[in-house]
């Protein structure tokens, strides 16, 4: 029997790349499609791939208690009044938004409200039982016993599984991040910077620097590396995430250990490929999949090391890891209903 569950959220862009995803997975099915304001509208209406008579349902503790598993694919508002509740019930909760990827403390300093449950946030030197931040590369162990998991944000996805491997080899205080999104990261909500007269030949900047998500890379890279420095980028694409890390290396570090490090973390990963030194990662090249693409090179005139990580920042970067998380939460294959492979050209 398949697992039941449940999307709340899911007129959302993340939320429907989450059923189109489970929609073909063999062993967890959509039994409740939840959305707020378009409770009882066809879901092809909205998003014309997914023919059928499915409706959204209305938001539903009750019936979201009963399920196997839930995502949550909304805003953190909506998280942090349902998680808790889902949580005390003993159902597997993987949320979507930042609610729980942080500290008390860090949400506080980084979304400017005060955290009614710190036992539930993953960025806790000792958060609740089951409370775990998703990173499946990294905490695999932990998810597979989790109840509430944090999922990380795109852009902290992409800048992690390019960081984590080569921390303990690069010099406190020297990280830089630059990274680029398509314009689905900003959700679906109509807004004049992302109409496509504005955003067609362009790009720009944006959110430093003190973008939301720089605590999040702080908070999870390892070892004590300090403060980041990190400016995302909206560039005109519908999807797909490109982020280049730049970091001192330490002395005697030389470009063979950084190859190798990285080629020892995701030796045996199935979404994480490490490319040929000088080789360069492309978001088309894993567009639609839950792959990560790797590639590192090492100057050596200025001792930095440059690694660029290519995601797509609605697969890996949010549903696809989603689900790659719940797949480990319910004891499945973690592949299961994923792929690596994005669809090219």
């Amino acid at each position: 029997m398949a697992h039941r569950a449940g999307i709340v959220g899911a007129s959302g862009y993340g939320g429907v790349e989450l059923l189109r995803l489970l929609d073909g997975h063999p062993a967890i099915e959509p039994a409740v499609v939840a959305a707020n304001a378009q409770a009882g509208e066809p879901v092809a209406s909205l998003f014309p791939n997914l023919t059928g008579a499915r409706t959204f349902d209305a938001i539903d503790v009750g019936a979201l208690a009963e399920l196997d598993v839930v995502f949550l694919a909304a805003p953190h508002g909506v998280a942090l009044e349902l998680a808790p509740t889902l949580y005390e019930a003993g159902v597997p909760v993987v949320d979507l938004s930042a609610a729980f990827r942080l500290s008390a403390d860090g949400f506080t300093t980084w979304y400017g409200e005060s955290h009614p449950r710190p036992d539930l946030a993953a960025g806790e030197a000792q958060p609740g039982e089951g409370v775990v931040y998703g990173l499946p590369e990294f905490r695999r162990g932990s998810i597979r016993q989790a109840t509430l998991v944090a999922n990380p944000g795109c852009y902290p996805t992409a800048a992690l599984l390019g960081l984590t491997p080569v921390a303990e080899l690069l010099t406190p205080g020297s990280v830089v991040v630059d990274a680029m999104s398509g314009t689905s990261g900003a959700g679906r909500a109509a807004k004049d910077h992302l109409h496509f007269a504005h955003v067609h030949g362009d790009a720009t900047a944006y959110g430093a620097p003190a973008h939301r998500h720089t605590g999040e890379i702080e908070r999870w890279l390892p070892g004590d590396l300090g403060a980041v420095t990190f400016t995302p980028h909206l560039v005109p694409m519908s999807r797909g995430l490109l982020a280049t890390a730049y970091g001192t290396l330490r002395d005697d570090v030389t470009a063979d250990d950084v190859e190798d490090a990285l080629r020892s973390a995701y030796r045996d990963e199935p979404f994480v490929h490490v490319l040929a030194p000088g080789t360069f990662p492309h978001t088309k090249a894993v567009a639609g999949s839950n792959g990560c693409q790797l590639g590192a090179v090492v100057d050596p005139r200025t001792r930095r090391v440059t690694v660029t990580s290519a995601i797509d920042n609605l697969g890996k970067g949010a549903a696809g890891q989603a689900l790659q998380n719940a797949n480990l939460v319910l004891g499945l294959d973690e592949t299961s209903g994923l792929s690596a492979i994005g669809v090219y050209p």
